[in-house]
């Protein structure tokens, strides 16, 4: 069990978020890819609070964790901090930056769960201005996680991190396109915990252009998540491991199940859970996200919970689980 909170930078948003319904590939034309024009008319909008960092530290709070937020945001983020602190997120770690908008990210998904989304950095641009180490002082840090910002931001704190002599778990994820070759391996090398999705292992590959056995001898583990196959776990000079996903009773929203899973993942590692059972965890918080809507709106209790791990990885996995599983409800205003 680490000795103190994770630290989780990167991005604070609105979620704006609507559903298509029908196929986005339907309304592509092979020929005409290069003059691109398309408007969907959607059929519902949910706005909801989003970001990955807040996403994943909202999820930790819930497992019972104190996680620290660092991010930059508007004015506009009263409400909203309350919201975090009464799931048990610390926002001491959180800049206000005057006259700026907190980000807002849109997506929209149709029948086949692929989303278009597009997302507006607002205040997210001045996160590179956090200091990191008086955070990690004051709350007794022991992993950052540095996930998709303002690229200068997560190179500066992944810089910091490392300085300061504090493991890093590297999600880079969103934001691998606009991250050339040098700044991929900045954030990479050296990493305790590397995220990605299936997708965004691929391009980190040839972003790098280092090999498979090249980027996992330079991390500590190397976590892929799979979508409905699960998630693949890898660290040098240990077998490979494959977790199944804990099958969903009902889908309604992709977004943020991935920050759930990583969430849920370091929730369980640092509760003392080996490897394969810290990913079952997390495969249950990204289940319980992907039947919500919104990144923020899941819920379980300990019963139900430790019910679908025996469904999903069978009564020895739940019986070891069970009593590192703490949801807390959220405090009082």
């Amino acid at each position: 069990m680490r000795a103190g909170p994770v630290a989780v930078t990167g991005s604070i948003a609105t979620d704006h978020l609507m559903h298509f319904p029908g196929r986005f590939r339907d309304q592509l034309v092979a020929e005409r890819l290069d003059r691109l024009s398309l408007s969907f008319l959607v059929e519902d909008l949910e706005i909801r609070r989003g970001g990955v960092a807040a996403n994943i530290a909202f999820s930790l709070g819930v497992l019972g964790r104190r996680p620290v937020l660092v991010g930059a945001v508007g004015p506009d983020f009263a409400d909203y901090r309350s919201w975090l602190e009464r799931h048990g997120v610390d926002c001491g770690g959180v800049l206000t930056v005057a006259g700026a908008h907190t980000p807002r990210f849109t997506c929209t998904t149709d029948d086949d769960q692929c989303q278009i989304a597009s997302f507006y950095p607002g205040a997210m641009s001045a996160s590179a201005r956090i200091d990191l180490a008086p955070v990690v002082a004051s709350r007794g840090v022991s992993l950052v996680l540095v996930g998709a910002s303002a690229p200068e931001a997560m190179l500066a704190h992944t810089a910091q991190a490392h300085r300061l002599g504090v493991p890093v778990a590297a999600d880079p994820s969103q934001q691998l396109p606009r991250l050339d070759r040098d700044e991929c391996r900045a954030l990479v090398d050296g990493a305790t915990y590397l995220f990605t999705n299936e997708y965004e292992w691929e391009l980190l590959l040839r972003r790098t252009g280092w090999t498979e056995r090249g980027i996992t001898d330079r991390v500590g583990m190397r976590i892929t998540t799979l979508g409905d196959k699960g998630a693949r776990i890898a660290a040098r000079g240990e077998a490979e491991i494959q977790v199944n996903a804990v099958p969903a009773r009902h889908i309604l929203d992709p977004t943020g199940v991935g920050d759930a899973f990583r969430a849920g993942f370091l929730a369980g590692l640092d509760s003392g859970l080996p490897v394969t059972h810290a990913a079952q965890l997390a495969s249950l918080v990204a289940t319980a996200v992907l039947e919500s809507v919104g990144s923020q709106e899941w819920t379980l209790t300990v019963a139900d919970a430790a019910e679908r791990l025996a469904d999903a990885y069978g009564p020895d996995a739940a019986t070891a689980i069970r009593p590192h599983l703490r949801f807390h409800p959220p405090n009082p205003a």
